[in-house]
């Protein structure tokens, strides 16, 4: 059994769904749903990342542990690699970031992060990802794409079409509806396990120009040289929630 902790990061602040960490679903807040999920994946300890003394009261009153972060993170790993210094943690500890928005998130996708880190010593990072099959998510920019080498070490990720099908013209002008057997397309699934000797080097790492252009932070460390390993998930992906409408889905799977 490879022994690693979760990190669960929680802004109250949130544009398009204010106060998420704490919204009811089923009887719990949101945020319970999600530390309850992490405990389940057999992670050795589980803590709440937040930026806001309610949610610290939430979680405890729940009997979760809840760490107070800075409010002036600019993203969830920057707030994890204050938790890991917070911690103290040795620089071999594995970190699984849990989205503090995924309260139906598979407890075996977090395990298997977690392993899949822990089997390549050369990364600093794993994550995992997806076959995609329907040409409209092969096309949609808000789906992050990767593609891999030969190890299963990712190569970039992209919002753009990648691997980009040159001759496939009815894939691009999206005519058709699912993509060619011949086309291995990976989408990213935003979970990710890190060394914590990466977490505390990551603050000073400088961003990179295709992760400004793209939004995607996960570029920063392929740009300065860290390894990302990434795991092909077989299983399904839970829904996220970032609008009222996601809350709606998820509460109605929960009823």
């Amino acid at each position: 059994m490879t022994p690693f902790i979760c990190i669960i990061p929680a802004r109250l602040a949130s544009t398009r769904l204010p106060n998420k960490p704490l919204a009811d679903i089923a009887g719990k807040p949101m945020i319970v749903r999600v530390a309850e999920r992490a405990n389940a994946s057999g992670a050795t300890e589980v803590y709440v990342a937040t930026d806001h003394a309610e949610v610290k009261a939430v979680c405890e009153a729940h009997q979760i542990r809840a760490l107070m972060t800075s409010k002036d993170h600019q993203s969830g790993t920057e707030r994890l690699a204050e938790v890991a210094l917070q911690l103290q943690l040795d620089d071999d500890a594995l970190v699984v970031n849990v989205q503090g928005d995924e309260p139906l998130i598979d407890p075996a996708l977090i395990d298997a992060v977690a392993h899949r880190l822990h089997d390549v010593p050369g990364a600093a990072i794993a994550t995992a990802a997806h076959r995609i099959t329907v040409v409209a998510d092969f096309l949609n920019p808000n789906v992050v794409k990767v593609v891999c080498g030969a190890s299963g070490m990712a190569q970039y990720f992209s919002r753009a079409p990648i691997p980009y099908p040159r001759d496939a013209v009815e894939v691009l002008q999206g005519s058709a509806s699912t993509l060619p057997a011949a086309l291995v397309a990976l989408r990213h699934i935003g979970i990710y396990a890190y060394r914590a000797k990466f977490l505390k080097q990551f603050a000073t790492l400088t961003p990179a120009p295709a992760e400004q252009a793209e939004a995607l932070e996960q570029l920063r460390a392929l740009h300065h040289g860290f390894g990302i390993a990434v795991m092909e998930w077989q299983g399904s992906v839970a829904v996220g929630v970032d609008t009222e409408d996601d809350l709606r889905r998820v509460r109605a799977l929960l009823v």
